[in-house]
């Protein structure tokens, strides 16, 4: 058969004469030599710049007289003769005489055969490297990698999942392409937006950020009769393109030119030249040039201004003209409340890389209310000003970098400013002395109330304290042998823990991505403050993982203790987790079957190591998708070892009293009876298993004829000899039969009922190699198999338990918590209820049930007291639902159940109600055993 390809590949390569925009690896591309494009648009080949005598492989337009270059590949390397040639040899390599590499594509890893790629330019001029069996997979392009121009259908984008990041980047002269010092990228510290950067000085320029018609610093780019620009920010990905209007057949670009100028210019064919349509100003770096608060024009003589209600901070050098200091709120502008907003209008906006946030969903009314209720808001508009607007941006700092718009750009937009009016302050000050004797009894009695409050929250705090104190004495004992980062180091590479550089949070607190000073990424795991139980874990993961070393265990960097703040710094992974691409529709497509089983024998091997070749011998207890993380190869790295623990060499198991993993990945004998072992692992890596395989939860998961989990789904099949249908359908045909059938096979053999019954780790490696027989499996635990007096009785079916709601790991606090087993959609439950009830009516509707929860304090939950046709009556449980259990659906026994999320109702009587503030926030914040009962009705 491959003398077949070749034949193929020779015969196809020969018609290439005619059909010039395809380079095959047997090809040589010389000077005088040209690849042109399907439609004839682009061309490339070897040329020099103006009288230069230095030779460029490039792309340039071939239909149009002028020729411009709008892509070099050896920009800062140029050939010095006409010796040059272009090859194909497992990827694009530019070579001089004597085969010298100057220029080369990225190798290529991950192809079978470098013969199988073909590179080809497009009418779009991009020159491509793509899979030639399949003709679609494009294995590297141009257009990441551009140079001074932005052409249509390229993304200038902040990087995503690994990929780089895609600046232009100016040249040093109209006849050198070399790398110039300016750079146009987007910056996604507090919100993205687009710069121009001088890249050696670091002056910039801020162009803005998308507004929904074009970037809210630059002249509309609203779509014409040519482009439409578009802009793309949603929490995966961040970038920007233009593109050609249905195909209009005009030319144009996007140029960054030497002296910092950023233009759009389009071609005209009556004056055959290029017209500048939108320019930026050049060679000024104007970012703050006015301050805080200052207001530039470029088209007035003084050309900065305080915008009004504001005044000059230091009036004497805005006499000089140095407006760098800005301006402050007017004498009489400013308020103690400061509840009332300006509007601004045709401005571009302030900077908002500093302290900002923002939300895509909230109207401007929505937004004017986040912005009052929050104490630091200095102003908010709309993110995206398309008809009626859309969006929430709110500024919590000083306001800077504010222009005015020129009317004919039609690019600004409105503004609101929070300040004060004169007359509101002299009512509000009328008011103060009416109230002044009713103000000063109140006062008296608050201070006692406040005082009585202080005093328990400094107990509570103080208690917080010394635990963290203790951590850090025991912390100094230990020799860990890791970096120490001090708070300062951490708040500067996330950026004061922006919203923009949170990757996730769980029940230990939430991750943050950082950049240190010397240019590495990190990921930090800040404790939670209120976590009581994550104290514990930070110590834990620490002792476990402070000198692992393994490819497939996630590396901790180092860590940090200061005062309260307590935080763990990892390697970066920037392909997030196994969850993010597995159970997501979009996502899974992205994970092709060899990654996949790339990723179950990098698990397998990560988890032997920890079970059999490190120092000791480490029980994981939370693995699940979302604890994979995987780097920019897609190797996968075991994480999260806050609930791990240690085994000695002559322990085999333990007993706990407090279960703690996440459902769907539990083993029986842990979730019954608290056993749990390094067999334990090897369940919740067999769930793994068969997810990765099916690209389906264990957890949810529904298959409209039965009434299975995934390993009973899989069972089946098995039984029935129908184990391919299990395959993701997002693989389509790309897996390979004997390691599908391996990985499930494995898959079951490590979900068995009973401990022994599983493999080992190394028993695992070896299936997985093919190398060891395979056990036929038996039946797993996808039903429950307690007797009905079992279910009958009053003990708890899993007591103690720390289970994951949404993904995030949650631990019941001794037996008043909230023992929560969800099935099927949040928040709904089906359970066998909870005992302590604290009211019972017979004839109300489910809806006149909520309504008597949600208006009643300390209603914890609620639901129907007769299920029968579409249910009727109403019990409402006055403390925390205790004896909660998930039913079997086999039994039909179970029934909706309505819970509470959370204490804010709670929280609102608190302070509405001052006299019984002490009590409640007492209540609320130590929970204790016998807990006050509060009757209903």
């Amino acid at each position: 058969m491959t003398w077949i390809y070749y034949f193929i590949l020779i015969t196809t390569s020969v018609a290439s004469a005619s059909a010039t925009d395809t380079f095959f690896p047997n090809q040589t591309l010389k000077e005088g030599d040209t690849i042109i494009s399907a439609s004839g648009v682009f061309e490339l080949g070897f040329f020099r710049l103006g009288n230069s005598s230095f030779r460029y492989l490039g792309i340039r337009y071939k239909s149009i007289p002028t020729a411009d270059v709008v892509w070099v590949a050896n920009r800062d390397l140029p050939l010095v003769d006409p010796t040059g040639m272009l090859k194909l040899n497992g990827t694009l390599q530019l070579l001089s005489v004597g085969n010298s590499l100057i220029w080369s594509a990225e190798p290529v890893t991950n192809t079978s055969r470098s013969t199988d790629l073909v590179a080809q330019l497009l009418d779009s001029g991009n020159l491509i490297l793509k899979d030639a069996t399949s003709g679609k997979r494009v294995i590297w392009q141009s257009f990441d990698h551009p140079g001074n121009t932005w052409l249509p259908g390229m993304k200038i984008t902040t990087g995503f999942m690994g990929r780089i990041s895609t600046n232009l980047t100016s040249w040093k002269s109209s006849n050198d392409p070399s790398r110039g010092s300016m750079m146009v990228l987007i910056l996604d510290a507090g919100f993205p937006q687009l710069h121009i950067r001088h890249e050696k000085t670091g002056a910039m320029d801020r162009v803005g950020y998308w507004n929904g018609l074009g970037f809210s610093g630059m002249a509309s780019l609203e779509p014409s009769s040519f482009n439409n620009f578009d802009f793309v920010s949603n929490g995966q990905e961040v970038y920007s393109r233009y593109t050609l209007a249905n195909d209009s057949g005009v030319f144009t670009r996007m140029v960054l030119n030497e002296d910092g100028s950023f233009q759009l210019l389009v071609w005209m064919n009556r004056t055959q030249s290029w017209d500048v349509y939108i320019t930026t100003l050049k060679n000024q770096s104007l970012y703050a040039f006015c301050g805080p608060y200052g207001s530039f024009n470029s088209n007035n003589s003084n050309r900065c201004r305080c915008l009004e209600g504001f005044e000059p901070k230091q009036p004497e050098e805005w006499s000089n003209e140095d407006w760098s200091n800005g301006c402050k709120h007017g004498k009489f502008m400013t308020s103690e409340n400061g509840n009332n907003f300006k509007k601004f209008s045709n401005l571009k906006l302030p900077d908002l890389q500093g302290l900002s946030w923002s939300n895509l969903t909230m109207s401007l009314e929505e937004c004017k209310s986040a912005c009052n209720d929050t104490t630091n808001c200095t102003a908010y508009a709309n993110i995206d000003i398309r008809g009626a607007g859309s969006g929430c941006l709110i500024w919590l700092d000083e306001l800077m970098d504010i222009r005015e718009a020129q009317p004919e750009d039609n690019s600004g937009q409105d503004i609101y400013i929070r300040m004060q009016k004169p007359d509101i302050i002299r009512d509000e000050k009328k008011k103060k002395k009416k109230k002044l004797p009713l103000k000063v009894i109140f006062s008296t009695v608050f201070s006692v109330l406040l005082l009585s409050f202080a005093l328990i929250l400094y107990a509570w705090r103080k208690k917080s304290h010394l635990k963290g104190k203790a951590f850090v004495n025991e912390d100094q004992k230990q020799d860990w042998e890791l970096p120490l980062f001090s708070f300062s180091e951490i708040v500067k590479a996330t950026d004061n823990f922006s919203i923009n550089n949170k990757l996730g949070e769980g029940g230990f607190g939430a991750v943050y991505k950082g950049v240190v000073e010397e240019g590495g990424e990190i990921a930090v795991k800040r404790l939670s403050k209120t976590s009581s139980q994550g104290l514990v874990e930070f110590q834990n993961e620490v002792i476990c993982i402070a000198k692992l070393q393994h490819r497939n265990l996630v590396k901790l960097l180092g860590y940090c203790v200061q005062g309260d703040e307590k935080m763990l710094v990892y390697e970066y992974m920037p392909n997030k987790s196994l969850d993010f691409f597995l159970f997501d529709k979009d996502n899974s497509v992205l994970l092709d079957w060899t990654q996949r089983y790339h990723i179950i024998n990098g698990i397998a091997r990560g988890l032997l190591y920890l079970h059999e070749d490190s120092r000791l011998r480490i029980i994981h207890r939370d693995l699940k998708a979302s604890n994979i993380l995987l780097d920019s190869n897609m190797n996968p790295k075991i994480s999260d070892f806050g609930l791990a623990r240690m085994f000695e060499e002559y322990e085999t198991e333990a007993n706990t009293n407090k279960v703690v993993g996440t459902l769907g990945y539990i083993s029986p004998e842990y979730a019954a009876g608290g056993v749990f072992s390094v067999k334990s692992d090897v369940f919740s890596f067999g769930v793994l298993v068969l997810e990765i395989v099916s690209g389906k939860k264990n957890r949810g998961f529904f298959h409209q004829d039965q009434h299975d989990t995934l390993l009973g789904h899989a069972w089946r099949l098995y039984k029935e000899s129908k184990l391919l249908e299990l395959v993701d359908a997002a693989l389509e045909d790309s897996w390979n039969v004997s390691e599908v059938l391996q990985s499930i096979n494995v898959g079951l053999s490590c979900v068995q009922q009973h401990p022994e019954d599983r493999p080992s780790m190394s028993s695992v490696i070896h299936m997985l190699r093919g190398e060891g027989a395979l056990p036929p499996p038996k039946q797993p635990r996808f039903f429950s198999d307690e007797t009905e007096s079992e279910v009958e009785s009053t003990t708890l079916l899993i007591p103690k338990v720390s289970v994951s709601i949404n993904e995030v790991t949650l631990t019941q606090l001794d037996k008043n918590g909230f023992g929560i087993l969800k099935r099927r959609q949040y928040p709904t439950l089906t359970c066998i209820l909870p005992s302590r009830t604290g009211f019972f009516n017979l004839t109300m509707s489910l809806e006149e049930c909520e309504n008597f929860c949600n208006v009643t304090d300390y209603c914890t939950a609620y639901a129907n007291a007769d299920i029968r046709d579409d249910g009727s009556g109403c019990i409402a449980w006055s403390q925390r639902p205790i004896d909660i259990r998930e039913a079997r659906l086999v039994d039909n026994l179970g029934q909706d159940m309505y819970v509470r999320m959370h204490n804010l109702d709670k929280i609102r009587k608190c302070i509405t109600d001052s006299f019984t503030c002490v009590l409640c926030m007492y209540l609320l914040f130590y929970p204790h055993e016998d807990e006050m009962t509060t009757s209903f009705g």
